[in-house]
């Protein structure tokens, strides 16, 4: 799948963030190469992303997380989230 974003879009993540698009690049990159559908992994990507934005993410909130992206309940359009 060959996603594009706009400059708005990374420019309103980082507004909201204080994460970089290059960073944001860097993660996708990562992304690409993992399985997603392995629940440590994912649990490794989300501790990441809580880091990198400085928010702490709760174990309840994590497993919410995860069930949604291994069951697919995530939605397709990204850029309406943010």
């Amino acid at each position: 799948m060959d996603v594009r974003f706009s400059d708005n879009f990374f420019k309103r993540v980082e507004s909201k963030t204080n994460v970089g698009k290059q960073t944001i690049l860097d993660l996708a990159a990562k992304l690409q190469k993992s399985d997603l559908k392995n629940e440590s992994t994912l649990r490794e990507v989300i501790q990441e992303l809580g880091q990198m934005t400085g928010k702490s993410v709760s174990k309840e909130k994590e497993d919410k997380i995860i069930e949604a992206v291994v069951n697919d309940k995530v939605p397709n359009d990204i850029d309406k989230m943010i």
